[in-house]
């Protein structure tokens, strides 16, 4: 017995990282996965991977830039499972660079998969979850650091989902419709490409983590998404939680 036991999650960016280690999490708390993701062998893998362990899990592939695939994504989670009743937007595209430098088709592309794209699924979801549904975005550190210096286009990105979160939780409490975000701070793909590229930044960054270690996507992160999804947090709305190791002051 788990704590989602009876729910249905749709995951997007589940094939890897931080939205695998969530979509693990969800599941062996009981809820019935749907993972979704750009790449259709990494999201099939994953959701392999899940039924191999007893749980229930469907692969589905779908580019959250897109409206028309969100679209069809919807559909085709509600015809499999019979309905949505958890939300997690984790799919992201990742963008660096100094403001005068940064492209233009990079900024945007920021935005597309990530506020954009938040705001559809939210919105395709919503007629599906009244009264009983709960969405959990994923938001970042990058948007409350001091100096955002290199990362402003992502930073951009990740506090306008925060702002989207906080509205959605006051427009959507009278339909049943809880609403948060995380900032997590965990090893993913993307991250260790990042520390590959950048050692002596990722050296003195982990400095700035008062617990001395990135996060781990499944035992560190996903239960905090799984808290926020369940029962045990059911007066917590609007709310920003980083799962970070004490990295960040939120203020």
């Amino acid at each position: 017995m788990g704590v989602l036991d009876g729910r249905v999650a749709l995951i997007t960016g589940a094939g890897q990282g931080v939205g695998r280690g969530i979509a693990r999490a969800l599941a062996f708390e009981g809820a019935r996965v749907a993972i979704a993701g750009r790449t259709a062998q990494k999201v099939e893998d994953t959701a392999a991977q899940i039924r191999s362990e007893g749980a229930d899990a469907q692969a589905f592939t779908c580019d959250v830039t897109s409206a028309e695939q969100i679209k069809q994504l919807v559909d085709d989670v509600v015809e499999h499972f019979g309905g949505i009743s958890i939300l997690v937007n984790n799919a992201q595209t990742t963008v660096h660079g100094q403001l005068l430098d940064l492209p233009e088709q990079d900024y945007l592309r920021g935005m597309e998969s990530g506020p954009l794209a938040t705001w559809r699924l939210m919105r395709a979801c919503h007629p599906h979850m009244q009264g009983h549904g709960s969405i959990v975005n994923l938001g970042s550190a990058a948007g409350v650091r001091w100096n955002p210096t290199g990362y402003g286009g992502y930073a951009a990105a990740k506090e306008a989902i925060r702002v989207l979160t906080r509205t959605a939780a006051c427009e959507w409490a009278a339909d049943g419709i809880r609403v948060n975000a995380i900032l997590p701070l965990a090893s993913s793909p993307s991250l260790q490409h990042w520390e590959r590229i950048n050692p002596e930044e990722a050296r003195e960054y982990m400095t700035t983590i008062p617990l001395g270690r990135m996060g781990d996507t499944e035992k560190d992160i996903g239960p905090a998404v799984v808290f926020l999804c369940s029962e045990n947090s059911r007066y917590i709305t609007g709310h920003s939680l980083p799962v970070d190791g004490g990295q960040v002051l939120m203020r």
